[in-house]
């Protein structure tokens, strides 16, 4: 069973059209609190993003924020957190995010949330690193991309044993214990992956 120091948040930075999006967000801010887990995120104050890490934090949570200098005032930079990390690129962001962390957890987003927790995932597979990423699926929100990976399954594109790699659930708490049994990739000499 895996224990976590930090998990990394992926979803938007904007809040979307359904309250059950924020509500989520709330939530897994509060639950990671609340066990103790610090956040690692995107590092803006707004959308989804600002809502995980204001209920983190109102919560008594860590939460670290990783900002790309040219998003700094488009995404509204947090001025609150734990620690603001500001880097020159999102390969930066992406990987400072990867070393911050234990794991990933993707709520509802657009193209960004997608890549991040994609690239996460191949990630593991490849054995990059040794962490488990999960998606919460809100509202159905990641319903077709779940359906598409077992499609890559069934069309013999997508290996059983790396499909088990991305976990899911609609409960916070359920995908959190979901994480903590997950597979992930192994070193043929059957040691973990380093982190990147």
């Amino acid at each position: 069973m895996t224990e976590f120091q930090r998990l990394c948040v992926y979803c938007g930075s904007t809040s979307g059209n359904r309250p059950a999006f924020l509500e989520a967000a709330d939530a897994v801010g509060r639950l990671l609190a609340g066990e103790g887990i610090g956040v690692v995120y995107g590092g803006a104050s707004v959308g989804l993003m600002g809502r995980v890490a204001d209920a983190a934090l109102a919560a008594g949570g860590e939460v670290i924020g990783v900002l790309p200098d040219k998003l700094f005032e488009r995404e509204v930079a947090h001025d609150g957190l734990t620690e603001l990390h500001v880097v020159t690129s999102m390969h930066e962001r992406k990987a400072l995010m990867s070393q911050l962390s234990d794991g990933f957890i993707a709520l509802p987003g657009g193209y960004g949330t997608i890549e991040e927790v994609v690239e996460a995932v191949t990630w593991t597979q490849l054995g990059i690193h040794a962490k488990p990423v999960g998606l919460l699926d809100v509202d159905g929100y990641f319903e077709h991309l779940i359906s598409f990976l077992d499609r890559g399954v069934a069309d013999g594109l997508l290996a059983p044993d790396s499909r088990k790699l991305l976990v899911h659930d609609t409960d916070p708490a359920a995908l959190l214990e979901r994480l903590r049994h997950a597979p992930t990739a192994r070193q043929p000499n059957g040691g973990e992956a380093p982190a990147p």
